[in-house]
């Protein structure tokens, strides 16, 4: 595919394209690598129309479930994209391996991708051999000392940076990234959050200098007010305001005028998405197994007394079997896990050992048995609390994201700030 066609298609980078093609935002990225001072992500919530804001999140396979689901209901999607609600690539590993799977399954769909730009660089020939057409990076300043005034802090590996040396760190992992990607052939696009006092003045300067990278277009964005931040009293700048300074950047970039401010989880014609109720039934089914898990009647559960869930994965010596019959949750039996040791085999054994089960209560889990259950189709899920409240969330169709946030102790539908995405 030629660049042409890629944009024709894509309703982001292409106002005419809005009328005709839709997009499909996959919500997989749990967590940030970096924290905007505008930024509060929140899930499970259905009422809020802006970017960081999604009714659940994914894991890849739940992904391209719910991805067929919404292709059969909404058949001029043209773009798979995923733009939070964390970043991409703060936990790469289930960005790459949703991409695989997408490409795998529908080769003649676009995928484009939002980012702050922090680590993406090391898998940019990953994503140009995944044929990834479109990419936007999030950047807000070109100067550090105003990028501080933007940042809380960002995070590269397992240290912790703020200020200056923070703004400093992203800047450059930005600027390198976006060179990488116009060297690989794709379209960039840049998003830069509009903020009045502190970086209105220096937009024009971001403007120029991606120009000078060979930037393709300008999303120069108005900044969503979010409540809890420390920008939540800042205004957003007039329709007049914006549209002068969209008019000075021009001289530099084209620039992108029809943004919609997209949910993480956004489906459908840009400015015409697919009802929210309706989406979030389709990613509840995908989320919860939906009518595909029919050979998996059970759910697993970790608990060292049999009422609540209490054991971490890496320490069960058995798992009780949990069913549904009528409209009661049923016992089935107690099965024997994996002896301990034999490093990643002992997940293989457990998968086998599990084969017939949709999910697994734990109320902890480390990152490679859990990449191995994923990918074996067992959705394995943190929680403390009472078995029970556990078996209705899988068995009923409720929201994962409840049972994860209540194993960190936070309440139901607050937010954790820390995106940096804009829109996709």
């Amino acid at each position: 595919m030629n660049q042409l066609i890629n944009t024709k298609k894509h309703p982001c980078f292409n106002v005419e394209a809005k009328h005709t093609y839709a997009r499909v935002h996959l919500p997989i990225a749990p967590d940030c690598n970096i924290r905007c001072n505008y930024c509060n992500r929140k899930n499970d919530c259905i009422n809020e129309s802006r970017p960081g804001v999604s009714s659940a999140i994914l894991t890849p396979t739940q992904a391209v479930d719910y991805l067929e689901k919404i292709v059969a209901e909404v058949p001029n999607i043209s773009v798979v994209g995923v733009a939070g609600p964390g970043d991409p690539f703060a936990k790469p590993e289930l960005t790459i391996k949703t991409l695989e799977l997408v490409r795998e399954k529908f080769p003649h769909l676009l995928i484009c991708l939002a980012s702050n730009g922090m680590n993406v660089l090391p898998y940019v020939k990953e994503l140009k051999q995944l044929n990834l057409s479109h990419m936007t990076i999030t950047i807000n300043a070109v100067d550090p000392d105003i990028g501080a005034k933007i940042y809380s802090w960002i995070r590269d590996g397992k240290v912790i940076y703020r200020g200056r040396q923070a703004a400093e760190i992203l800047l450059d992992r930005q600027l390198a990234t976006v060179r990488a990607l116009k060297e690989a052939g794709i379209i960039v696009k840049i998003n830069t959050v509009t903020i009045p006092g502190i970086n209105d003045h220096h937009v024009i300067e971001v403007s120029k200098k991606m120009a000078e990278l060979g930037v393709d277009i300008q999303n120069c964005m108005v900044i969503f007010p979010n409540e809890g931040t420390p920008f939540e009293n800042i205004k957003e700048p007039s329709p007049k305001e914006i549209a002068r300074l969209r008019k000075e950047a021009e001289k530099h970039l084209p620039q992108m005028r029809h943004c919609a401010r997209c949910r993480a989880d956004a489906v459908g014609l840009l400015g015409k998405d697919l009802s929210p109720e309706r989406t979030n039934e389709l990613m509840r089914q995908a989320a919860t197994g939906g009518a595909s898990l029919e050979g998996r009647p059970y759910v697993a559960v970790a608990s060292l007394e049999g009422m609540l869930v209490n054991q971490h994965l890496g320490e069960a010596y058995k798992f009780q079997i949990w069913g549904k019959q009528n409209d009661n949750f049923v016992l089935i039996e107690e099965r024997e896990a994996p002896e301990p040791g034999g490093g990643t085999q002992r997940w293989h054994e457990m998968v086998g050992a599990l084969k017939d089960c949709r999910a697994v209560l734990v109320s902890g889990i480390g990152e490679s048995p859990r990449k191995v259950l994923e990918e074996s189709g067992i959705i394995p899920v943190e929680m403390n609390g009472f078995i029970a409240e556990g078996l209705e969330t899988i068995f009923e169709g409720g929201n994962l994201s409840r049972l994860k946030s209540r194993q960190l102790g936070n309440r139901q539908g607050c937010g954790c700030s820390g995106n940096g995405l804009g829109c996709g």
